[in-house]
């Protein structure tokens, strides 16, 4: 499959924290032409192993990106059938408001969230933005044809269709991180194509926008002697302060911090410049936010890099990201592994 139209089926899908293994078939299928087998651990994340070709080597590197994304949940079924929700993971509010919405019941059902009129709010109410608990979503039954298919805790995604832009740029929801599940597609594609002596572990990660749950639990099983986090960072805009962003079109950002091994940071480096892949650095003096601060921190310790494919809109249903930032993360990603060999392992990973 062509990579583009799997990230295309990703965020089209619906995978919201807690529920993602509604997108299990799809990654599967999609990865097992290249893996040398794929399981489901107790927690959901999916784990893909492609075997290195020095049976005698036995070391491991493990790739994560998560499947999870924001999305909303059923609170309340009010008398006249409109739903009060919640959120979960990390949503402003101000984004959602007038939105489509599928309500993910026994079927999916078509919804759109809605609030008080302006013409009806108190001159107080105008300026403020309005609280999640402040709208409902509305599915046209009543009550009681709601509650046929309908229940508590139903998650709920925005309703939006992935679309190309101009250029290189495409934009949908939960791009954040299915970019980072396609990234990791793009390079076991690579890979397939160039010797590795490792074994690597490719890890959809289940519930990292809460938690980052799958990554700690995944990572304890491996117990990989590398783990590379695939995940998005903030794209510049206007608006955003130059250093606190990296740029569309030059390439994954590679983290700089106390979350990651500066010999690994090192080497991946050298290895960008060395085959002339873009590349920028993100700086991130605490923890990243991402899969790889649980990975970091498994066991005891995991040393670890983190790649960024610059996005923008962030935690909106209108994320973009640049496909090349996308396919060179995952070239960068394919020779940086091919390159680990277990004659250079134990030097690289000194402090």
């Amino acid at each position: 499959m062509d990579t583009k139209e799997f990230l295309k089926l990703l965020s089209n899908g619906s995978s919201v924290s807690g529920h993602e293994s509604r997108l299990n078939d799809e990654i599967i299928s999609t990865f097992k032409t290249y893996a040398d087998n794929i399981w489901i651990d107790k927690l959901g994340n999916i784990i893909i192993l492609k075997r290195g070709t020095n049976d005698q080597s036995n070391f491991k590197i493990m790739v994560a990106a998560h499947m999870d994304e924001i999305g909303l949940m059923v609170k309340y079924i009010e008398d006249n059938g409109f739903l009060r929700f919640t959120n979960i993971g990390g949503i402003d509010p101000r984004t959602i408001l007038g939105q489509e919405v599928i309500v993910h019941g026994n079927k999916d059902l078509f919804g759109v969230i809605g609030s008080k009129p302006p013409h009806l709010q108190e001159p107080s109410e105008i300026n403020k933005a309005i609280k999640i608990e402040d709208m409902i979503i509305d599915i046209g039954y009543p009550k009681k044809e709601v509650e046929k298919h309908v229940s508590i805790g139903d998650p709920i995604t925005i309703k939006r269709n992935f679309t190309s832009l101009q250029g290189n740029k495409v934009m949908g929801k939960s791009l954040d991180d299915k970019a980072g599940i396609a990234a990791m597609y793009e390079c076991i594609k690579e890979l397939s194509k160039i010797n590795h002596e490792a074994d690597i572990y490719f890890v959809s990660t289940v519930q990292e926008e809460v938690g980052m749950r799958g990554a700690f639990t995944s990572t304890y099983k491996i117990n990989p002697d590398i783990g590379i986090a695939i995940d998005v960072g903030f794209g510049s805009t206007p608006e955003l302060p130059k250093g606190d962003t990296i740029d569309m079109g030059k390439g994954p950002g590679i983290t700089i911090g106390g979350n990651i091994h500066p010999g690994l940071r090192g080497k991946i480096v050298a290895v960008a410049k060395d085959y002339n892949i873009p590349f920028q650095f993100e700086v991130t003096p605490g923890p990243t936010g991402t899969d790889g601060r649980a990975m970091q921190i498994t066991r005891e310790g995991i040393p670890t890099l983190c790649l960024s494919i610059p996005l923008r809109y962030m935690h909106t249903s209108v994320e973009v990201i640049d496909m090349m930032d996308l396919k060179n993360t995952a070239k960068l990603l394919a020779f940086f592994m091919a390159s680990i060999s277990s004659e250079n392992l134990e030097g690289l990973l000194c402090y």
